[in-house]
């Protein structure tokens, strides 16, 4: 199978229910952006971490099926939806991370070692995603677990990238204001 079709030459893309859409509607510029922070997160692999890096993987797989899910706007029961249960998962493992940091007590300026600062590259991006997702749910329906899950899983690449910089041995920096 070629990797080129031509089909997209003319600024159209083929949607999951194979309708065409410009290359520009908010749908496409939604999982657009979550391929973008799946292609950060898999920037970060491996961290020498694990657990971090098990993690990261399921993320990645995560964000598969939120790109699914948003490229399909009439899905049926069989087709890739996000669900509750991953985002739970993430939950799960931040309460986890944030037992072995410090309690937050101020803004934190993103950065920190390679890792930690592709974590919060990885972590904007996902923010970018989830505006991305609400304003087309603003427009069109769209799985609520999905935005949800872009909500936790910025929440969680923060995490991640406090918990790896500390293992690290690099310290947090506060902005001067």
């Amino acid at each position: 199978m070629p990797i080129y079709t031509g089909r997209g030459d003319e600024g159209l893309t083929d949607l999951r229910t194979m309708d065409r859409v410009p290359k520009t509607s908010p749908r496409i510029e939604s999982y657009g952006t979550v391929d973008e922070v799946n292609a950060l997160v898999g920037r970060v692999r491996p961290t020498a971490y694990e657990d971090v890096d098990d993690h990261l993987r399921a993320v990645q797989n995560h964000l598969h099926v939120v790109q699914a899910d948003f490229a399909n706007p009439d899905p049926d029961d069989g087709d890739p939806q996000m669900d509750g249960d991953r985002v739970e998962a993430l939950e799960i493992w931040m309460d986890a991370y944030d037992d072995e940091l410090e309690p937050l007590r101020s803004f934190i300026l993103p950065g920190g070692g390679d890792n930690g600062a592709r974590l919060h590259h990885a972590r904007a991006v996902c923010r970018r995603a989830e505006r991305r997702a609400v304003a087309l749910a603003e427009e069109e329906p769209v799985n609520e677990h999905a935005l949800v899950y872009l909500n936790r899983l910025s929440d969680l690449l923060f995490t991640l990238a406090r918990v790896v910089n500390q293992r690290d041995g690099v310290s947090e920096e506060a902005p001067d204001y």
